[in-house]
């Protein structure tokens, strides 16, 4: 990324899915449906982003290839009156690989260690997942996504995930590497917001009302 984006980013969260909803961990699984409640989350999105923008705004549209980035993206679309068929879906924009984690139930990987596996101050995970990924290498791969995309003109919506959106938001706001993760990570916000970030200064310009990034990411 070289900085020359001029445009504005809104990066939102996916809605609540199944595995949020069972606290299974589904990282980067490719597809996990929303629940009610995600649904609902998608709607709010859409609602708060027409307010905003309008309807057939100038937007271009960008996904993670998970399922359930694209049925919230689906539902946002048909708020904006956008084709959701223009959408551009990106594997680096996905989540966490969860390794041997993946899809277990995070009370028995917890059980398994004897504590909990989240820090309590960032909800961050305190070890990388086993045959998984650590957070230096979303940084990579969302780096590699903006430096190819860097020349984007205008706005552009990005339905992404928990923990892969706050290091793609911790990148484009210069935050500091935090040391312990190996990776600028940005606050968390529940499922269901959308921050916008533009010339590396980021605005919440809606939260969602699902929980607090959890287990099941």
């Amino acid at each position: 990324m070289n900085g020359t984006r001029k445009g504005r980013d809104f990066i939102a969260r996916h809605g609540e899915t199944v595995y949020n909803r069972a606290k299974r961990m589904q990282g980067d699984h490719p597809h996990t449906p929303l629940t009610r409640a995600g649904f609902r989350q998608a709607d709010e999105m859409g609602e708060a982003l027409r307010a905003l923008l309008g309807p057939r705004p100038k937007l271009a549209l960008w996904s993670s290839s998970a399922g359930r980035a694209l049925q919230t993206l689906a539902v946002i679309a048909e708020h904006l009156e956008l084709d959701w068929h223009q959408a551009h879906r990106d594997d680096r924009l996905v989540e966490i690989g969860m390794g041997d984690w993946s899809g277990r139930y995070y009370h028995d990987v917890a059980a398994e260690g004897g504590a909990d596996i989240l820090d309590p101050e960032h909800r961050l995970y305190l070890r990388p997942p086993p045959g998984g990924e650590w957070y230096d290498s979303i940084a990579a791969r969302v780096s590699s996504w903006l430096a190819d995309t860097d020349d984007d003109p205008g706005d552009r919506l990005v339905i992404m995930h928990g923990m892969s959106s706050r290091v793609l938001r911790g990148v484009m706001t210069h935050a500091p590497v935090m040391p312990q993760f190996g990776s600028a990570v940005a606050p968390d916000l529940p499922q269901g917001s959308v921050a916008m970030i533009e010339g590396g200064v980021e605005t919440v310009v809606h939260r969602g009302s699902g929980r607090i990034a959890n287990e099941a990411v």
